[in-house]
């Protein structure tokens, strides 16, 4: 017996029974897309049901032009096995015994086929979904390099990871979630890689999910995977929406989670540094890569520490030497500077939102306002000081050299809290906030991997290759933080011609 069969609904022989049940449960005559087709295909009665729009009309219709010529003759005798077998020219076909898998199937997309005198239905796998062109991420975007990205479509998005990595070891392990819902999800590997405890640890997650859906895809999926994360606002995953950077962490180690619907892949586990990177880096010479990402590094070091020191040093100049006296703002203006930059940090998140909420051709117009209107006028009638404006800026522009949104948004709320850390403590509020900050990121974890490492535990190898961006000859060990089956990624010398065989590439004893 099936596994968890004896809670299912088997299908009788008789099909209006079958119909009277499905109409039943998925209410066929009151839904205007789900289609009820009843017809007579050598002397037998069947009927299709599937969901229109999800179902590829033409497939459907190739397919059926047959098994309508069929005569009495041809199906007399065990129908069922006979159109399964030999009269549907159709690559994905299934048989099904109970309701609840009918039902679920349905509702998916694929077609279902019933059979009077039969208590097995034939599940055709024709679906179509409404999908957009694999474009160029919005996030992700690169000088050079590969102009696609995923899609909301999940087949699509496991097509743009096999054309990347075309290995036998590669698995696609399909699973669901949601009680109403019905979520795909799939959990992505390659198999003598990563580390098997870590992907059983997800697949276990993923399989425990209870709730009735998932309609906010891959976000909610790591909110349900990663519990104990809720108030941090440090993301523990890592996201990205281009092929190109999934295959790579496949070949590190990591585990994919492809969930349907977004475009957006979450990549576990995930450290602190592994949402500095940006594909850009590797996508030049390894010095002007290196380069790349120091600039990246200085402009979030700048984002997060940049306005928190102006602050202190403008509400205590006795703290700077005298080479640097001309820190500080000549006239502080009407309003405080603490109540300045909180001011200006909601203005500058209230013109991002409006961007994302406007159409495009007014995006714009809405920043030349902000910028020319609202802070011009600002420093003209004394409200806010000059310096705080152009501070501002560069905070926001280490901001966007964030390559994780996500990562981002985090800094801005600490960089908020040392402000008013300083305008509450002087520089003891700077230290005990910074102390606190880099404390709870060593304390963190991504399922089990410390979220601060190579830092935090020290690897000083690890480390420079975070730091500096090594070229790919030299590149040869996956990271050793995720206990990788196979660590070795380049092949040694004098071994590159040897014949595969079946086995080979296994980690030795």
């Amino acid at each position: 017996m099936v596994p968890g069969a004896e809670h299912k609904h088997a299908l009788s022989r008789d099909l209006d029974s079958n119909l009277a049940q499905l109409e039943r449960v998925m209410a066929i005559e009151e839904n205007f897309d789900i289609i009820k087709r009843e017809l007579i295909i050598g002397g037998k009665k069947v009927a299709l049901i599937f969901v229109d729009g999800l179902t590829n009309d033409e497939i459907v219709t190739l397919v059926l032009k047959h098994v309508l010529e069929l005569g009495d003759r041809d199906l007399s005798i065990d129908a069922f096995e006979k159109l399964f077998s030999r009269h549907l020219n159709f690559l994905e076909v299934n048989p099904a015994e109970y309701l609840e898998d009918i039902v679920n199937m349905v509702l998916s997309g694929p077609l279902v086929l019933l059979v009077d005198g039969s208590n097995r239905a034939i599940i055709m796998d024709a679906r179509i979904y409404p999908a957009r062109s694999p474009d160029e991420p919005d996030l992700e975007k690169v000088v050079r390099g590969s102009r696609d990205g995923f899609t909301e479509t999940l087949v699509f998005n496991t097509a743009l990871i096999r054309r990347r990595v075309r290995d036998s070891k590669l698995r696609m392990i399909y699973m669901q979630a949601g009680s109403r819902s019905k979520t795909d999800i799939i959990i992505s590997y390659i198999e003598d890689i990563a580390n098997p405890g870590l992907v059983n640890s997800i697949k276990e997650k993923v399989k425990h999910i209870k709730i009735d859906g998932l309609p906010m895809a891959e976000k909610a999926v790591e909110e349900l995977i990663t519990p104990g994360s809720y108030w941090n606002p440090f993301p523990r995953v890592r996201y990205t929406e281009r092929p190109d950077v999934a295959a790579m962490h496949l070949l590190e180690g990591h585990v994919l989670v492809l969930v349907d619907t977004s475009p957006s892949v979450i990549i576990a586990p995930s450290t602190f540094f592994h949402h500095l990177q940006h594909a850009e880096e590797y996508r030049q010479s390894p010095m002007v890569g290196a380069y790349l990402r120091w600039v990246r590094f200085a402009g979030i070091a700048i984002s997060l520490l940049l306005l928190p020191l102006w602050l202190l040093f403008a509400l205590h100049p006795g703290l700077l030497p005298p080479a640097l006296a001309f820190i500080g703002p000549a006239e502080v203006g009407r309003v405080p500077l603490i109540v300045q930059f909180l001011i200006a940090e909601l203005a500058i998140d209230m013109v991002r939102m409006s961007t994302i909420h406007t159409p495009s051709p007014l995006a714009t117009g809405i920043g030349l306002i902000a910028a020319l209107l609202i802070g011009d006028i600002a420093i003209t009638v004394g409200l806010f000081a000059p310096e705080v404006v152009m501070y501002i800026a560069a905070a926001a522009i280490g901001t966007f050299l964030t390559p994780s949104y996500e990562l981002s948004l985090a800094i801005r709320l600490v960089r908020i809290g040392l402000l008013v850390l300083v305008a509450a403590f002087s520089w003891v509020g700077l230290l005990v906030g910074l102390g606190a900050f880099i404390v709870s990121l060593a304390f963190m974890r991504s399922f089990g991997v410390p979220y601060l490492w190579p830092l935090i535990p020290l690897n000083f190898k690890a480390l420079l290759s975070v730091l500096i961006r090594a070229p790919v000859p030299i590149t040869n060990t996956r990271p050793g933080i995720l206990h990788p089956q196979d660590p070795d990624r380049q092949v040694l010398a004098g071994a590159a011609h040897k014949p595969w065989r079946p086995g080979r590439g296994k980690k030795k004893k």
